[in-house]
């Protein structure tokens, strides 16, 4: 792309402004600036909603096997996912794009120690529950690994020093996540640098194309992958490529299905798996209407109960069908730092709009999907902040409750 070409572009999104400073660069800084332009997928900007809330359709409750109806067929459910395992049908995928800024360290998320009298990652956590399924069925599930731009060198070797956690290294398989340009609240592409325009993270939403356009992308293919259990970082209890959970969605004949805790409260900050206009949706916590919210049972319970947990299991030929569909983009308010009259200005309040597709997204396309309840205390110990709820706190607790040595 040469300067004429990038003009005319920018002029048909009206994006023109991302050259002001051009005739001010030098030759390298105005070749990095056209070559920018020329990598960002303008068509993200089509459609935005700048609505803080969405308008969510008709819902009913999900259909979710209970503890019970799990426990009535664990033997067969876990016979059928042991077998899947062992035969290379299931792989995971790992979410690990974020920073632990919130925890207080500059470095990636899964890297944290939540050891107390050791050393123990976050990661190694997680990893010691895959290499237990691992042993069980006899063969190590490969584990794709979504890093970030900004933590992808940094994940890649910490695995390296601890030697894979002791898993097998050639089943290990970093990529890296698509970015999407920042905006400011009217809609116009923020510049990080005179020459750079602020670019994030796309969402987790964007894992698979992501996934699959990567070079990693063709071992799917190659070992007649199935099935991929996709799950999130913070969660230093996640149990993964969990043969119960394979099982019960492979017998089940649906195209996904996501792991659920019964929710503590109405107000617990989770999205909640229910029914929107007939098909399977995730309604986020700050979405679900306040009847639905605090609807009860004759029993008392709530009938809105089930939280996910970003633990899902999706099958890749449905994958296949559904991911080149535009995942819409989800609008977060932030504070972005971004050149203001020729300088680096850093704000107090949120200025702009990162764009993130959600996996939850990918739930609907997928068009059916299976709630499979877990034990909270058993698999659900997020880790979002320092102290308090959700914390590094309660997560140790939860892990030395279920007998690890901290």
């Amino acid at each position: 792309m040469d300067l004429k070409e990038a003009q005319a572009l920018l002029k048909a999104y009206n994006q023109e402004h991302l050259l002001e400073y051009y005739d001010l660069l030098d030759d390298d800084k105005k070749q990095e600036l056209i070559a920018a332009i020329a990598d960002i997928d303008f068509s993200v900007l089509e459609n935005l909603s700048f609505d803080k809330e969405r308008s969510v359709g008709k819902l009913a409750p999900a259909d979710a096997l209970a503890l019970e109806e799990i426990d009535k067929r664990r033997g067969e459910y876990e016979k059928v996912g042991l077998e899947a395992v062992a035969k290379g049908k299931v792989a995971a995928v790992l979410l690990a794009g974020g920073q632990g800024t919130r925890l207080g360290i500059d470095a990636p998320k899964g890297t944290f120690n939540i050891g107390v009298n050791k050393p123990l990652s976050i990661f190694e956590c997680q990893m010691r529950n895959l290499i237990a399924v691992a042993k069980r069925a006899g063969a190590y599930p490969h584990l794709f690994i979504m890093t970030s731009t900004i933590n992808n060198a940094q994940t890649v070797e910490f695995f390296k020093q601890n030697a894979y956690f002791g898993y097998e290294p050639d089943k290990v398989h970093f990529y890296v996540q698509k970015t999407a340009p920042a905006i400011s609240t009217d809609g116009k592409i923020l510049l990080e640098e005179t020459h750079k325009p602020v670019l994030t993270p796309n969402g987790n939403g964007g894992w698979y194309s992501s996934l699959k356009e990567a070079e990693c992308g063709k071992i799917l293919d190659k070992e007649n992958i199935e099935w991929l259990n996709v799950y999130g970082v913070d969660n230093v209890l996640q149990r993964i490529c969990d043969p119960v959970f394979v099982g019960a969605t492979i017998l089940s004949g649906l195209a996904c299905s996501s792991k659920v805790v019964r929710k503590a409260s109405p107000e617990e900050k989770v999205g909640v798996l229910c029914k929107e206009d007939g098909l399977p949706a995730i309604v986020e916590y700050y979405e679900m209407p306040e009847k639905q919210k605090t609807e009860v049972d004759g029993n008392g319970r709530l009938v809105y109960c089930f939280g996910v947990i970003l633990n899902y299991l999706f099958g890749v030929e449905k994958l296949n069908g559904i991911y080149k569909n535009k995942l819409p983009y989800h609008l977060a308010n932030k504070k972005v730092a971004c050149i203001v009259g020729g300088k680096k200005v850093v704000p107090e309040q949120p200025n702009g709009y990162k764009l993130e597709t959600l996996t939850v997204d990918l739930v609907k396309l997928a068009g059916s999907c299976l709630g499979f309840e877990v034990e909270r205390e058993r698999e659900f110990a997020p880790v979002k902040n320092a102290t308090g709820v959700d914390s590094v706190e309660t997560a140790r607790a939860l892990l030395a409750k279920n007998g690890v040595e901290l």
